[in-house]
């Protein structure tokens, strides 16, 4: 269950668990404020959904806490109804996910194409990059200038550097670690002025408190949260189940997408009934993670309990971290967020994929919608597809020794190609008999059975009779379904003996 085994590097786990937690923090503030919610909110958040997720969840090394996903839904209802709201929201987006893990809707995630992936993950990248740029502002919301924004500017670079750097030398310490704790101890020793942590927002407090959301509990306040639950519960699973997606392809292990779900859920209830804002998975983090070597679900468990340690009795330390460090991680983290090996396939992918990835990636980075540029991604692919294969219907035509006239259909039946399909008969001119042969063929759904009672029509109306043959176990038993409203002959002919039945 914790990913346990012999050669796990516990140095290694708490090191990175450590690193997490500290990169949390600044994230988790600027979520709760982007909500209009308090900066603990976003803290207690942090560490009951990085805490649950990384005890039950289905990816060992995948950090949940506060997103910007969720903080931008919740944005309208805290600004409406309040953070009462919010808690109660956030309980019921978790019961969502649990419903969703447990009806194993995890597998949808095998419908989302790779294109849609990459463009998911530059819009990330483009998301987290963009987000530091917030840094180079004064608290009036002007460009930075001066010595102020060279200080800032070098300090930055200088933790990119070793992040960069490090590895190249040595991996038993996570360089991410090390460039904060080098940066911290440069301001320090040399007394320099620079933004803190603490600048941002205070982050003292207690253990989450238990709260039951002080909401009417009527099936109006039911009908205000409802809708704000059930898009925080869909932008969650997405991005926990994509995330989960590309931590697979980082460890080369596989995950387990209904688990994660039920997780996150679970992690949401305890969020919205312990005061926080609730959250999903978080790629940036979980990339922090992975890239300073963690694989078990130690490092997660480790990142959840510093952070609480440090609201409860660091604070004062923490916020005199330099946000140029933990700028600096996250532009790295940017940087290697982003698939630059897609760029390089732009002359080998379909047209269609370069522009479905282009698609997902401008909206995920224009709209931080992330559940809205995965639909519109994963409905052009489909559209897509669809149109691919309507083209891709063919006959075979030939009249054998009786007079009787054969089309082998070659190629999905279904909405798409039945324009295509109708247009191969030459009804006037057959003799009259016809089969229709599909064993190369499939009837997939409704539009394709009404072609074939459109066809079945035509004939008759000419005095000729259609049959169908070879049609698969599923494409009859669809056929009975609608006997209501076709009258089709289908030559039930498994060992090629000639059997008419009448549907």
């Amino acid at each position: 269950m914790f990913g346990l085994n012999d050669k796990i590097d516990y140095i290694i786990e708490i090191l990175a668990g450590v690193t997490v937690s500290l990169a949390l923090i600044p994230e988790a503030v600027a979520f709760a404020m982007i909500a209009g919610l308090s900066p603990l909110t976003g803290l207690y958040a942090a560490f009951m959904v990085g805490l649950v997720t990384s005890i039950i969840g289905g990816r060992p090394g995948m950090i949940s806490g506060a997103t910007g996903a969720v903080a931008v839904v919740l944005v309208a209802l805290a600004v409406s109804h309040g953070p009462e709201y919010i808690f109660a929201a956030v309980v019921l987006a978790g019961l969502i996910q649990v419903a969703a893990g447990m009806l194993k809707l995890g597998k949808l995630m095998r419908l989302v194409p790779h294109p849609v992936i990459f463009g998911f993950v530059n819009g990330l990248a483009v998301i987290i990059f963009m987000s530091q740029l917030d840094q180079f502002k004064s608290p009036s919301g002007e460009w930075m200038s001066g010595q102020s924004l060279y200080i800032l500017l070098g300090l930055v670079l200088l933790t990119m550097a070793i992040i960069w750097a490090l590895p190249k030398f040595s991996k038993k310490i996570p360089a991410s670690l090390v460039a904060i704790l080098t940066i911290f101890a440069i301001v320090v020793v040399f007394g320099i002025e620079t933004k803190t942590v603490g600048d941002i927002a205070s982050i003292q407090g207690g253990f989450p408190p238990f709260h039951i959301p002080q909401i009417p509990f009527t099936w109006e306040a039911f009908m205000v949260i409802l809708p704000y639950s059930v898009i925080m519960a869909g932008v969650g699973l997405i991005e926990s189940l994509l995330t989960l997606n590309i931590i697979d392809e980082i460890t080369e292990t596989r995950g387990n997408g209904n688990q994660e779900a039920m997780a996150q859920g679970a992690a949401n209830i305890f969020s919205g009934f312990f005061s926080g804002m609730g959250g999903c998975a978080m790629i940036g983090q979980s990339l922090i993670n992975v890239s300073s070597g963690a694989r078990t679900r130690i490092s997660g468990i480790v990142a959840a309990v510093m952070l609480l340690v440090f609201i409860m009795f660091g604070s004062g330390l923490i916020e005199l971290l330099p946000m140029a460090a933990l700028t600096g991680l996250m532009i790295m983290v940017a940087i290697g967020t982003f698939e630059w090996a897609s760029l390089k396939t732009f002359n080998r992918m379909p047209v269609s994929d370069i522009f479905v990835m282009i698609m997902v990636t401008l909206v995920t980075a224009v709209l931080h919608n992330l559940a809205l540029a995965v639909l519109i991604g994963v409905i052009i692919a489909a559209l897509v597809f669809a149109w691919d294969n309507a083209k891709r219907i063919r006959t075979r035509k030939h009249i054998d020794e009786d007079g009787i006239k054969h089309y082998e259909i070659y190629g999905p039946l279904f909405f798409g190609s039945v324009s295509v399909f109708n247009s191969k008969f030459d009804v006037l001119n057959d003799p009259d008999e016809v089969i229709i042969d599909f064993e190369e063929s499939r009837v997939v759904d409704m539009s394709a059975i009404e072609a074939l009672n459109k066809i079945t029509e035509r004939y008759s109306k000419v005095g000729k009779t259609v049959h169908l043959k070879h049609l698969s176990k599923d494409c009859r038993h669809l056929l009975k379904n609608a006997d209501a409203i076709i009258d089709v002959n289908v030559m039930e002919d498994p060992t090629y003996k000639l059997a008419l039945d009448k549907i």
